[in-house]
């Protein structure tokens, strides 16, 4: 399997290659030459999550470097549960935030952060985070040989939990909160990658979801839950994906791609509605990005638009824009008819429920969003115990302006 830019098919890399370099030489986004598509019965006598990964991740894996770590990366990367439970007569709720930083990003990350190791190359990763991405990051990849981690997040974007999760490393950690909002982190990150001179010394790649590292794992829990579904009930699942930088949504998009049994996709955001726009008209128009209590996808210009784009299929999908009054109302309707606590992104998700059967993700545990959902439901929300051991860390963390100059300053003097 080789992968070429959404830029250029001339660029032609290796997973491993496209792993480590995480953005393509020409500004763009590394994607599969072409995606494998499976059957069912390819996936015959596989049940766990694991299992079916595996099974879906061979093919993007078939001569690379790294293939004969697949299972190994695999195992030891997805080692706590995604359980997928019953939600009401119709619907089923896949809770994607049992990893060590209750966000559906844990997946990703931890992946990315074992392929990372397994290839044994000094890299310095920058990420950008709208909350959840960075702690993902920072814990996945914290005390790893062959990685130092530079996270960018928003001053007064993101919760005093998000804030605390993003802080509280040392080691090969650095934490950097910026005067800018996520798309201006976002940017940070672009200009350090496109500066040459800089990419040779520190030897730059990324952990966002714009690292196929991060997407392909991504598709893996896609696969084993529509699989489950459709085993159970007969029926293909529509599925609500909450999104902001596009990168969930994707991987939703190429499982469906690959063949698994998924029907209708419903994209929820929030009041950032570059994507609802785009598929009401068919223009994307990036914008400014504005607050919402759903802060992790308060994103103006979602990056992994780039890769739909080029994919050029837009059939099946649907997607809705959620107001903050109406994440209130769903979590309080929720919580008063089913007793089920949702963090308002999740929040979006069931908001925008289709009639058919479908799955919603559940992207971040409600307790990481306390001071939203605690006043809307009138009770404490219980904090897990593999968060609860991050407050007991004390925080570190340099405030920068959304230049490379400040940061190479403030990175220099880190630890001083």
């Amino acid at each position: 399997m080789e992968y070429i830019t959404t830029r250029s098919q001339e660029i032609k890399v290796s997973l491993a290659e496209a792993i480590l370099q995480g953005l393509a030489p020409d500004g763009g986004l590394f994607v599969p030459e072409k995606f494998p598509v499976f059957s069912r019965d390819d996936f015959e006598g596989l049940h766990t999550w694991q299992d079916i990964a595996i099974g879906m991740l061979r093919p993007f894996f078939r001569g690379d470097v790294l293939a004969h770590k697949l299972t190994t990366i695999v195992k030891n990367a997805f080692s706590f549960p995604l359980p997928l439970k019953r939600f009401d007569s119709e619907n089923e709720i896949l809770e994607l935030f049992h990893g060590p930083t209750g966000a559906f990003k844990d997946v990703g990350a931890r992946f990315l952060a074992r392929c990372f190791n397994a290839l044994e190359k000094e890299r310095m990763i920058l990420v950008a985070t709208s909350g959840d991405t960075g702690s993902a990051v920072a814990s996945a990849f914290y005390g790893l040989e062959y990685a130092k981690v530079s996270v960018f997040f928003p001053k007064g974007k993101i919760s005093p939990f998000q804030e605390h999760q993003l802080t509280c490393w040392d080691n090969n950690i650095y934490s950097f909160r910026v005067k800018s909002d996520f798309d201006g982190c976002q940017k940070l990150v672009k200009d350090l990658f496109a500066d040459e001179e800089l990419n040779a010394r520190y030897s730059f790649s990324s952990a966002n979801s714009i690292n196929i590292g991060r997407l392909l794992p991504q598709c893996t829990y896609y696969a084993y839950a529509s699989l489950d579904f459709f085993r159970r009930r007969g029926v293909k699942p529509d599925i609500v994906v909450p999104t902001g930088n596009m990168g969930n949504a994707l991987a939703c998009i190429w499982a469906r791609e690959m063949g698994f049994p998924i029907s209708k996709i419903i994209l929820a955001t929030n009041a950032n509605d570059p994507i609802p726009i785009y598929f009401q008209t068919g223009k994307f128009i990036p914008k400014p990005s504005v607050r919402t209590l759903a802060n992790a996808m308060d994103v103006g210009n979602p990056s992994n638009m780039e890769r739909f784009l080029h994919l050029g299929k837009a059939g099946g999908i649907e997607a809705i824009s959620v107001t903050d009054e109406q994440i209130v109302q769903t979590i309080r309707q929720v919580w008063n008819q089913r007793g089920i606590i949702l963090d308002p992104h999740t929040a979006t998700a069931v908001h925008s429920l289709p009639n058919n059967p479908a799955i919603i993700v559940s992207t971040a545990h409600p307790s990481k969003f306390k001071e939203v959902v605690e006043p809307i439901i009138g009770k404490t929300v219980e904090i897990p115990p593999q968060l609860q051991h991050m407050f007991e860390r004390p925080i570190k963390f340099r405030e920068i302006h959304p230049n490379k100059k400040d940061f190479l300053d403030k990175l220099e003097n880190y630890w001083n």
